[in-house]
């Protein structure tokens, strides 16, 4: 019986032993490509509704020069109506038109006081209708007007009160003047191209 534990033992680790040696003496398989996958063909883009922040964007022209869009046809009646988007403290959109209100001078957005100044908007607009007065001039891709809320409140009047944008000088001839703080066109005026 010690014969047979013994041999079968001895029979197992030869090949346990000549089953390594072959193992070691494999190599692996030669590495083979894949073939290659076919492409997807790309996806044409689908038009999607402009919102307001996308209509007439700028366009660069080669001498560093930004040529806007055209502004849109003035409407017959000269007057638009309905709830505003605002893009910053002195332009709003309304029926999918820009409109840059009269006489007013807000910062731009990248100055200090632009985003007070646009959030500011944003406050005295939200959840009311307005009706736009165009005066018939453009400014760059916009049209220019005075925007009222719906009882009458001039817009451009209330952010110049809230000491976040200045008259506009010459293209107001000083309608908004006397709405100024008293210390608000030195404050604005440190910062950027101000008048």
């Amino acid at each position: 019986m010690e014969y047979i534990f013994i041999s079968l033992v001895v029979l197992g680790f030869v090949v346990f032993a000549a089953n390594g040696i072959s193992k070691a003496k494999r190599q692996p398989p030669p590495f083979v490509t894949p073939p290659p996958r076919p492409q997807p063909k790309p996806k044409k883009p689908t038009p999607s509704p402009a919102k307001p922040s996308q209509l007439q964007k700028p366009t660069k022209i080669e001498d560093d020069e930004v040529k806007h869009a055209p502004p849109p046809d003035i409407p017959a009646s000269r007057e638009l109506n309905g709830r505003a988007y605002v893009i910053d403290g002195d332009t709003i959109v309304v029926s999918k038109i820009k409109v840059r209100l009269a006489g007013i001078d807000a910062p731009e957005l990248d100055q200090p006081w632009g985003q007070k100044s646009k959030w500011e908007m944003v406050r005295i607009c939200k959840g009311n209708v307005l009706r736009v007065e165009l005066t018939g001039e453009t400014s760059y891709d916009r049209l220019v007007g005075t925007a009222y809320l719906a009882d009458g409140t001039d817009i451009g009047a209330e952010i110049i009160k809230a000491g976040l944008a200045l008259d506009g000088g010459h293209f107001s001839k000083g309608k908004y003047r006397h709405l100024e703080l008293p210390d608000m066109r030195a404050k604005l005026k440190r910062y950027g191209n101000w008048r």
